[in-house]
């Protein structure tokens, strides 16, 4: 019985021995108020950690990117955006859940990637279009509850961020143009089966396709803003907040169909040619 108790014992230790350094060091450490290894700095809008030995530090250059994304999304933030900029790449991959160059977790945090930062100073990238799009995807998630979470559209989220950062056209992702004939060509992708198991069932006869989905996801949004007016596009994206079912808000606000809509966005698409 007392080597019993003695190995439960043990057992909770290492499990919150675990969890300290997941928090701590490990995959959770976005959720603690500290960050070891990084330096606090805070603005009027935002709260970034460099880690030490970072080559970035333009604490007001990701300070101004806050209010646009909050202009565009008609909402503000709850509290400030936390933003780490990490330095090292093993401890980037060790320490977040991606291999992304960016990205926001569902408490609105948000991480950069040493190559993004390399990335930018090259040119190949924009780091203000990067972060606006993230920053997109943190504002939403501060803004919605567990449910929303869950059921908001993941497809809509990347297509809100790809056309409130301005990102078609920019790095790999095709322009707004490009996007259309690439659909009217016969590329498409169905957007509910983003980050489905559907997925990898979709064919795509495009150089990038992840650039691709996003993209076309943009010109959804587009499209929508296009013919129905900003107020409406708004209306529909702030009251999937609420986390009410997709479709039922769409056919609500817009007057028609969501499956009638994406079929004839793809006639739009075929006519452009």
């Amino acid at each position: 019985m007392i080597l019993k108790k003695k190995t439960t014992v043990f057992a909770v230790l290492l499990a919150i021995g675990g969890l300290a350094y997941l928090f701590s060091f490990g995959k959770l450490f976005v959720y603690l108020p500290v960050a070891f290894g990084f330096s606090k700095h805070e603005t009027g809008s935002v709260v970034v950690f460099f880690q030490q030995g970072s080559s970035f530090t333009d604490l007001s250059r990701l300070d101004s990117l806050v209010k646009p994304v909050e202009d565009f999304h008609h909402l503000r933030f709850v509290r400030k955006p936390k933003i780490y900029v990490f330095s090292d790449s093993s401890s980037y991959l060790r320490r977040t859940i991606t291999k992304a160059r960016f990205y926001a977790y569902p408490n609105g945090a948000l991480v950069i990637s040493p190559w993004a930062i390399e990335e930018d100073k090259a040119g190949t990238i924009s780091l203000d279009i990067y972060v606006r799009h993230e920053l997109s995807h943190s504002l939403l998630y501060q803004n919605m509850g567990v449910l929303a979470a869950w059921r908001y559209p993941a497809w809509l989220m990347e297509g809100i961020a790809m056309y409130s950062a301005g990102q078609m056209g920019t790095s790999w992702y095709p322009s707004r143009e490009n996007t259309y004939k690439m659909i009217g060509a016969g590329n498409y992708f169905p957007p509910a089966f983003y980050k489905t198991r559907k997925e990898d069932k979709i064919k795509l006869d495009v150089e990038y396709r992840i650039a691709f989905m996003y993209s076309e996801f943009g010109c959804v949004v587009d499209r929508l803003t296009a013919v129905y007016g900003e107020d409406k596009f708004v209306l529909y994206m702030k009251t999937l907040l609420s986390g009410r079912a997709h479709d039922e808000v769409f056919r609500e606000v817009f007057g028609i169909d969501y499956d009638r809509f994406l079929s004839d966005f793809r006639s739009y698409a075929n006519n452009r040619l």
